[in-house]
């Protein structure tokens, strides 16, 4: 669960610190006063985008820090998740530390246990921590796919979906490559003839990698023979063979040398020097005849490898590589053909439809029983929890609609159905539900679907809009009834909502200087009826609203 955040030069925030226990914690006040700020922050630290506007204005850089306190269910899960990713784990696996700067150049970094992380893996490590349920998740049930998504989320059938969808996608490609195959006809027949052409030239010309460098470094040694071997021959006779040959004068200079030590020991570095340098030209003359032993003008191995090169060339210049590049064309080639030829093996490639085809329905079918199931459960509990969000005699059926062709999400798509009231028939929610039926079956999916959530800490941003009254108060009862398995953190303006609350955070403003800020407080017995009082009557708090604010507490 969440444990700690910390804002530093956050949107209208300087520095903040907050502690977070579990079960129901609200998160109220003033319009403006900035509840959706933390729930930005955390969003950031979560892996959402970031953007320089969030910087207090005036500073150079926001940070957001979180830490999660891992149940013991999920360390390990999480501690195999960290191992794979490269990252240490804290407090033997107990917490999790989460950290994101964003610079006013727009650049942001991440940090998870104290070592840089990416974007992805900072929202991998969130998607196991908190799940957020936006203000406007009322509306996204009416966006195609949306639906699909929360009944296939809820269901765990995630991993079942990748599956049909990567079987679809390999079904359609080879769909697609038959088709080309069958209509490609002479343009096949020709770029076959064309590479069966190719491969026989490069076969026979047989290049081999590595090749080139080793003729071209022969040739060059071959055709300067005459002239290595003469530079050669010259070497010698200057080092030893002449008169006045370095050997000579230098072994007449270690013999003066010698004779200058018995009068002064100094000059033994330099005896040593040039007795050593006489010994590296005996050497190099040694080294100088073993090489011409070997060395000789070889005319026909010469002009072997002359024609050798220019058939390298011409082949080089024909295909337009390098000469070098000539062994990789000699495979490419050679591959081409063959898929080109399994390409044109049209039967082949009918039976790998086919096969693909049954992957894709068997898989798809076992999705769809999947769903067929999920969905008559789900479509049971919202139901009944619609019955106590005075929508008394609605119902929601989660219709599963063939597709004709299937797709890559399965062999139909999802439809929410609602009945508004007893007898009534049910029909798709886009056209049937009101704006506040709206919103009291999103928020009644949303706490349904979130029982079966796995995910510690669950986060509902005004998701009670547009409703009010005793449904408000039940709101309340099912999110607190929720924060027994899980962290529930709520923004929210209702006050019968805010009275379940087992803890209560306050968010508001001051001016410091011509500066807004903005501040978090936790609220005591007295301060909370204070708060709901003002959410109850508004900028005038009285008596009655006061009462009235203790009657709602003293309900919980």
């Amino acid at each position: 669960m969440l444990q700690t955040i910390a804002l530093r030069d956050f949107v209208i925030v300087d520095a903040l610190e907050l502690d977070f226990t579990s079960g129901f914690t609200v998160l109220t006040g003033e319009t403006g006063a900035g509840k959706s700020i933390l729930l930005d922050a955390l969003g950031l630290v979560l892996g959402e985008r970031a953007d320089s506007s969030q910087i207090r204005e005036g500073c150079n850089r926001a940070e957001i820090s979180a830490l999660f306190q891992i149940d013991a269910d999920a360390q390990s899960a999480i501690a195999t998740w960290l191992d794979e990713n490269g990252f240490p784990s804290e407090d033997k696996g107990e917490s999790l530390f989460l950290k994101r700067i964003v610079e006013s150049s727009g650049r942001s970094r991440a940090f998870i246990n104290g070592s840089v992380a990416t974007l992805t893996q900072l929202r991998e490590a969130g998607d196991q921590l908190v799940d957020i349920h936006g203000q406007h998740a009322h509306q996204l049930l009416l966006k195609g796919g949306a639906q699909r998504d929360l009944l296939d989320r809820h269901a765990g059938l995630s991993a079942l979906v990748s599956d049909v969808s990567k079987a679809f996608r390999t079904a359609h490609d080879l769909r697609k490559q038959l088709a080309q195959a069958e209509n490609a006809g002479q343009d096949l027949a020709r770029e076959r003839e064309r590479l069966e052409w190719q491969l026989e030239e490069l076969t026979e010309l047989a290049p081999i990698a590595g090749e080139w460098l080793t003729i071209q470094s022969d040739h060059s040694r071959l055709a300067n023979a005459a002239k290595i071997i003469s530079g050669c021959q010259e070497s010698i006779t200057i080092l030893s063979e002449s008169d006045h040959s370095v050997d000579s004068s230098l072994s007449k200079m270690n013999a003066v040398m010698q004779d200058l030590l018995e009068h002064d020991p100094n000059l033994k570095d330099i005896a040593d020097a040039l007795e050593s340098a006489q010994i590296q030209v005996d050497e190099a003359v040694h080294g100088l005849n073993r090489y011409l032993q070997k060395v000789d003008l070889d005319p026909e191995r010469l002009a072997q490898l002359e024609v050798r090169m220019q058939n390298l060339h011409s082949a080089a210049r024909k295909y337009k590589v390098d000469a070098d590049a000539l062994p990789q064309l000699l495979t490419d080639t050679a591959d081409h053909l063959r898929a080109l030829t399994a390409a044109q093996d049209i039967e082949a490639l009918r039976n790998k439809v086919n096969q693909a085809e049954e992957v894709y329905l068997k898989a798809a079918k076992q999705l769809t029983q999947k769903r067929s199931k999920a969905a008559t459960q789900l479509s049971k509990e919202v139901t009944l929890a619609m019955q106590d969000l005075s929508m008394a005699g609605g119902q929601l059926d989660i219709a599963l609609l063939p597709l004709a062709e299937g797709g890559a999400s399965g062999l139909e798509q999802i439809e929410f159905q609602v009945a508004g009231h007893a007898g009534s028939t049910p029909r798709s929610l886009a056209k049937v539900a009101s704006g506040g039926e709206l919103a009291r079956i999103s928020l009644a999916i949303s706490v349904i679907t979130s029982k079966a959530s796995f995910t510690p800490t669950l986060i509902f941003d005004e998701v009670d809009a547009g409703i009010g009254g005793a449904v408000a108060e039940t709101v309340g009862k099912l999110l607190r009834q929720l924060g027994e398995s899980h962290q529930i953190i709520c923004v929210t303006h209702l006050p019968q909502v805010a009275a379940q609350g087992n803890h209560h955070l306050k968010v508001s403003k001051s001016q410091a200087g011509n500066t807004t800020l903005s501040q978090v407080s936790t609220l005591g017995r007295n301060e909370r009826v204070e708060e709901i009082a003002r959410m109850l009557g508004g900028a005038t708090i009285t008596d009655t609203t006061r009462r009235h604010a203790r009657e709602l507490l003293e309900q919980n």
